[in-house]
């Protein structure tokens, strides 16, 4: 997962600060996700998988698609 997340930050041009900065927490903290000191929050990872257009399960490597799934109509 961390690997994943930190290929993302780094195809869609962003720094880490960048990231920090977009995510409203510490450059050290979203390091910290990257090189997976810190567990993720289902916070920030919701706000990681909106940013690329992804979902939470390829965050997770869950799954090797990154189109987010449809959401089902009520």
């Amino acid at each position: 997962m961390y690997e994943r997340i930190h290929d993302l930050r780094k195809d869609y041009g962003f720094s880490q600060k960048d990231m920090a900065n977009q995510l409203n927490i510490g450059q050290s903290t979203y390091s910290d996700y990257e090189l997976g000191k810190l567990n993720i929050p289902i916070s920030i990872l919701i706000a990681l998988a909106k940013l690329y257009g992804t979902s939470i399960d390829y965050l997770l490597e869950l799954t090797d698609d990154p189109r987010p799934y449809e959401r089902k109509k009520r």
